[in-house]
């Protein structure tokens, strides 16, 4: 499977994923507005969030991915199997301990997160229980990082990346049909999500177990003393842990960073936490559609080419895989800081979810927007380093960042407000991306190819077309005045869209930018 076919397949399911959520979102926007409560349910669903990024798709895969990969080119099948087992024992173990204290620190973890609910009592006390019947959560979905990170190195990316959706479905299930029989029970309905998040937990891990039996890679957790001892032993699950080591610092002080703006944005406007999570999750649109997409197809590629010492192959993905980031992320980002209050009005404004919600929304979407390019970029920079199993060199560069969005927190919250914090996180992104691009370019792990200037040149010209015409048509058109006209309100930004990319890739044409020849490189 070549990198554009693999990366093609993980991006149209992750757009399957992103789709199936933005409905959930709209739903939940719609059911639920944005209140003291839904504040309590977003905090609640990001401590188990933030702890599946940290274990899971975080510190767990970037150093699992690269040793399994190695394993499997230096090793053989045999050797790697049994490093898969032993991995997987210690794993459902330390998670087991994990879980268990997490349901028993809730109140701890919440104001951690957001002391600000404490203003609240009841959305505070609803934030706790919340928590607590969704914090095992993170068991199920590290077990399918897990399972993830084996199918990856195996290039069976389909099912990894289709499998999100399930969790989509239970969520929209749970508002649709689990929140009107709460609140016919006197419940408060918002609980319903809960329950939702925790069946689209089992059933994402249920869905691994056929894909690895497949394989013959399902691997058998070790339930005796000699067993875990055994696994604990195991050369492979030795230098896992060893990377893991920074790697869990470079992502902890990501989540320590959203763990301070969640912490600033509850001692604002109520509210306020609902409207970073909605412009976050339209950001995260184009962010797992592009970089995590190449992230998932390029670290087993490139751990795979360093294994086997091939640098030159080890460079022209890293620079295939940027050149892809620039031409699609570059027009993302311009139309989110050109086109945002249309996109939030299109999607968001029905049900309980106002006017004024609106605007706040599209404020913070265009502050992600400023720093989508780096967002976007350190997907595909980051396992540059990762293929080489160095993992403290971006923690290092994670810890400066950390410091400089605070720092931009302190100059811009008290300007922008949410859209401060949203702001800053996408100005710390790009310094971050720069950060990890010279490095590579130092050490001379990546060698860009010919034609860069020409190429950036091009792109640039073609997003600043496109950008006229996205402010006109933000401009000429009442999009918050079209509350009750939804369908034409979606038809109207479905042409708008499509007219924007025809501009875009028109004038990378007209500017002489083979595509399909790039592309296919």
């Amino acid at each position: 499977m070549t990198l554009l076919k693999a990366a093609s397949t993980v991006s149209l399911l992750t757009l399957a994923s992103r789709v199936t959520g933005l409905v959930r979102d709209l739903l939940m926007a719609s059911v639920f507005g944005a209140n003291a409560l839904t504040d309590a349910f977003n905090v609640a669903f990001r401590i188990p969030n933030l702890f599946r990024r940290l274990f899971a798709e975080g510190a767990f895969s970037q150093a699992f991915v690269p040793v399994l990969a190695a394993s499997r080119t230096q090793n053989g099948e045999e050797a790697t199997q049994r490093l898969i087992r032993s991995v997987a024992t210690v794993l459902a173990w330390a998670l087991l301990l994990t879980c268990a204290l997490g349901v028993l620190g809730a109140p701890v973890l919440v104001w951690l997160l957001a002391s600000g609910l404490r203003q609240n009592p009841e959305s505070f006390d609803a934030a706790v229980l919340m928590t607590r019947w969704m914090f095992p959560y993170i068991g199920f979905m590290s077990m399918v990082a897990l399972s993830a990170g084996v199918l990856n190195t195996w290039k069976r990316f389909a099912v990894p990346a289709a499998t999100p959706v399930l969790l989509n479905l239970c969520m929209i299930a749970a508002a649709w049909l689990g929140a009107p029989l709460l609140a016919a029970r006197g419940i408060e309905p918002i609980f319903a999500m809960a329950g939702g998040v925790m069946l689209g937990g089992v059933l994402q891990l249920a869905v691994q177990v056929p894909a690895l039996h497949r394989l013959g890679l399902l691997p058998r957790i070790g339930v005796t003393w000699g067993a875990i001892r055994a696994a604990w032993n195991e050369p492979g699950v030795r230098r896992i842990l060893a990377l893991m080591a920074p790697a869990l610092l470079g992502v902890g002080v990501a989540q320590v960073s959203l763990m301070i703006n969640t912490q600033i944005a509850s001692y604002l406007a109520p509210g306020s936490v609902t409207w970073l999570f909605y412009a976050d999750r339209l950001m995260e649109f184009p962010t797992a559609l592009l970089g995590v997409a190449l992230g998932v197809v390029l670290t087993p590629q490139l751990a795979s080419a360093k294994a086997a010492g091939d640098a030159q192959k080890y460079s022209a993905m890293l620079d295939w895989g940027l050149r892809i980031v620039v031409l699609l992320a570059v027009p993302c980002a311009v139309a989110l800081l050109t086109f945002a209050q249309p996109l939030v009005a299109t999607l968001f404004h029905h049900g309980k979810l106002t006017d004024g919600d609106v605007g706040q929304i599209a404020v913070a979407l265009a502050g992600y927007g400023a720093g989508l390019l780096g967002l976007v970029a350190i997907k595909v920079l980051a396992p540059g380093y990762y293929a080489s199993q160095d993992i403290r060199t971006p923690v290092k560069i994670a810890i400066a960042v950390l410091v400089i969005t605070q720092l931009l927190n302190v100059a811009l919250v008290p300007l922008l407000a949410h859209a401060g914090l949203a702001l800053s996180i996408g100005l710390g992104a790009l310094v971050n991306a720069l950060w990890l691009l010279v490095g590579l370019l130092r050490r001379g792990s990546f060698v860009p190819g010919p034609g860069w200037w020409r190429y950036g040149l091009q792109v640039l010209a073609a997003s600043a077309l496109m950008a006229v015409f996205l402010l006109w048509a933000t401009e000429h058109f009442a999009w918050i005045q079209m509350r009750g006209q939804s369908l034409q309100r979606v038809g109207l930004l479905t042409l708008v869209v499509m007219g924007a990319a025809a501009i875009y890739f028109g004038a990378l044409w007209v500017g002489g930018l083979k595509l399909r020849a790039m592309l296919r490189r």
